[in-house]
């Protein structure tokens, strides 16, 4: 006796279950290697050009020296033990320690949301070095050595500058990535219909 032949369903243009669109099948957002090469591609970047362009200020001016470059900006070795606008400027310790969970809680997040946006590597890529960089200064000195004076502003270094630009690319990849997840849910409806 001889039993049909069972011909097997194939769905074209469907996730590995045979089920399961592709417009809905689930996408890895995990990093990967690639994805790490760049973050620390990146991040050693921000903390070199922050390491040595704080060991040319050191080398070059004494501490409270000012070099005048341009307009209201100047180059003025001050040094800073606390955080931004010198907030915690007597409690290093809780600086190096919430820096360092900081950048642990980071590289998690990273490892696991790196492949969901393509600036992601840059942008942590460039909070990562700049925290790390000031860290290393606070746990090797006590403080960071800030020297881009504005006049109107609390100096700053490289690092805090990679930091803030960071953060601001982060914001802007969020704005844009909102933006773009009603635009396919209005695709999806107008195929529908």
């Amino acid at each position: 006796m001889n039993e049909p032949a069972r011909r097997a369903d194939v769905r074209v243009g469907s996730a590995t279950d045979g089920l399961t669109p592709i417009s809905v099948a689930e996408r890895r957002y995990g990093a990967s290697w690639s994805h790490w090469i760049g973050l620390a591609c990146v991040a050693t970047a921000a903390l070199t050009a922050d390491q040595l362009t704080k060991a040319i200020v050191t080398s070059r001016l004494e501490l409270n020296d000012e070099a005048h470059v341009i307009g209201p900006f100047s180059i003025h070795h001050v040094q800073n033990s606390g955080i931004a606008f010198g907030f915690f400027a007597s409690a290093t310790s809780l600086v190096i320690l919430l820096t360092a969970a900081a950048v642990a809680w980071m590289l998690y997040f990273f490892a696991r949301s790196g492949g969901r946006h393509p600036v992601l590597p840059v942008a942590l890529g460039l909070v990562i070095g700049g925290s790390v960089s000031n860290l290393v200064d606070r746990v090797r000195l006590g403080h960071v050595t800030d020297f881009l004076d504005f006049r109107y502003w609390p100096a700053f270094n490289l690092a805090d500058s990679f930091i803030v630009i960071g953060v601001a690319i982060l914001l802007l990849a969020l704005v844009g990535a909102d933006g773009e997840s009603t635009r396919p849910t209005r695709v999806r409806e107008a195929t529908r219909s």
